[in-house]
């Protein structure tokens, strides 16, 4: 009888003690560790970072320094990764562009950002004809091709890297304006914004202080996959010479300048190719990380 009555005891303290950690939260960045994919976009984009940031130190050559006589010279000891036309150093050459991508994709991103989330917000919240009208926009701006509508962007506000910039902005801030839409729809409901609107809170006040911080995680995410896509639009419109002008080097720009020597000269598109390809790899990669490591509902695995 004495063991039959200590048992119950000692389950119940075993579960006690098992419960906590169960329900024991995790942490974002320990969720994002478990994700190879992230880690490696992770690496991927922090290597870009390092490259921009110290492309004065590292690159041999300067944006705008050739050497006829050393033109199209294949990888080797001297050019690790060859010369161009102009017997450009193509590493230093890539390195350089590095910054001119991450740039676009940093600014171009938070122009997106800044138009879509204050639009998406204000639709939202406000509903009514205000939502009618901003939605209306977003879908026609939607209608069109996201690459024919920045060509049409640059050719009315001329070529230039700035103006890259712009149209890049002006094209992708639909998706945020959606997506923060369907976020505030949902949160204006809930009892806290309610409990805000009884006590006499304002409507702005509402949506700075209680709505738009319980959003910034989607936000997040599609910030982190935009800066791909603007970075590839960037390269496309550099490649069709819309984009930045020489001598700033673009990672597009040089693509398009090795097309007439894809055959002696194959490296020259090779290499600019396979940065972009990681580059863009390396966002998306990360973005799908944070989607599941700030997934509410991942929250106590």
């Amino acid at each position: 009888m004495e063991e039959t009555q200590e048992t119950p005891k000692a389950a119940i303290v075993l579960e006690s003690a098992e419960e906590p950690r169960r329900g024991k939260r995790v942490s974002t960045w320990a969720r994002l560790r478990r994700s190879p994919g992230a880690m490696i976009g992770l690496v991927l984009i922090g290597l870009l970072l390092l490259m921009a940031l110290t492309a004065d130190l590292t690159a041999r050559q300067g944006i705008d320094e050739q050497d006829l006589r050393k033109g199209l010279l294949s990888p080797g000891r001297e050019f690790v990764l060859g010369t161009d036309e102009f017997g450009r150093d193509m590493l230093s050459r890539i390195i350089h562009g590095s910054r001119v991508s991450l740039q676009v994709g940093i600014i171009a991103t938070a122009v997106s950002a800044a138009v879509g989330i204050s639009l998406g917000a204000i639709a939202g919240y406000f509903g009514g004809r205000i939502d009618y009208l901003i939605q209306g926009i977003v879908d026609i701006s939607w209608a069109f091709p996201t690459i024919l509508m920045a060509i049409f962007l640059i050719a009315v506000l001329g070529p230039s890297l700035t103006n890259v910039m712009i149209a890049v902005g002006v094209v992708y801030w639909g998706g945020f304006a959606r997506v923060v839409r369907g976020q505030v729809l949902s949160l204006r409901e809930w009892e806290f914004v309610l409990a805000a609107q009884a006590i006499g809170a304002g409507d702005w006040r509402i949506m700075f202080r209680h709505i738009l911080p319980n959003i910034i995680s989607p936000v997040i995410v599609m910030a982190t996959l935009m800066m791909g896509d603007a970075i590839l639009i960037e390269a496309t419109l550099s490649f069709l010479g819309m984009g930045a002008q020489p001598p700033t080097p673009s990672w597009g720009s040089i693509l398009a300048s090795g097309r007439a020597y894809l055959v002696i000269g194959p490296w020259v598109t090779l290499f600019p190719g396979i940065a972009i390809m990681l580059t863009v790899l390396g966002f998306n990669l990360l973005g799908d990380g944070l989607r599941d490591a700030l997934d509410p509902r991942l929250k106590n695995l």
